[in-house]
């Protein structure tokens, strides 16, 4: 909570300083934090969903186009499929349960915490599934007997890649860090 949100009340017979919570200005925090996650959630889940989808749509049709079949390429694209089908049926039980929230400040900051929870599920999950793609992408270009240097520049991007995710996950870990804090203390 910031300090912003904290009215000084000064009681001049005692001397004292005595601080008072501004429960509208907390609860607007709360509720501008949760609709933040929750916007940025659902840009993420359709992302990775139209992404995964188009990849693994594509790699079937580049493959079967090509005239040999490169077996580890349809299965990089068959990964990729279930993923955005893995990422679909999260999204569709992550919006189920957000009918289990109240319109209280209690609820919305559970909702909040609850939604960073999965952010941070989500971007785990998604930064090791690097790994599996990766590694299909790569015996698949061993596979087509490409040179050694696009093996190389394409594992390059995978671990740039790997690093961006770590990236993500530690700014969504940061975010739940934030909020449960002020969920203990709300408790209180």
């Amino acid at each position: 909570m910031e300090f912003e949100d904290l009215q000084k009340i000064w009681i001049a017979e005692s001397q004292q300083s005595v601080y008072v919570i501004n429960e509208k200005a907390l609860h607007n925090n709360i509720m501008a934090k949760r609709k933040s996650a929750l916007r940025i959630t659902n840009a993420r889940e359709i992302l990775l969903i139209a992404v995964n989808f188009s990849a693994g749509c594509f790699i079937f049709i580049i493959n079967f186009r090509g005239g040999t079949t490169n077996l580890f390429m349809l299965i990089m694209a068959a990964w990729l499929l279930l993923t955005s089908v893995y990422v679909l049926i999260s999204h569709r039980r992550r919006l189920h349960q957000q009918t289990q929230f109240d319109c209280s400040m209690r609820d919305d900051l559970r909702h909040a915490v609850a939604t960073a929870t999965y952010q941070v599920w989500l971007s785990q999950i998604m930064r090791f599934n690097i790994l599996p793609i990766a590694s299909l992408c790569m015996a698949g270009l061993l596979e087509a007997g490409k040179p050694a240097w696009a093996a190389i520049g394409v594992t390059a991007l995978f671990i740039i890649a790997f690093y961006i995710g770590g990236w993500e996950h530690r700014f969504y870990k940061s975010r739940k860090k934030n909020l449960e804090p002020l969920q203990t203390k709300l408790e209180q």
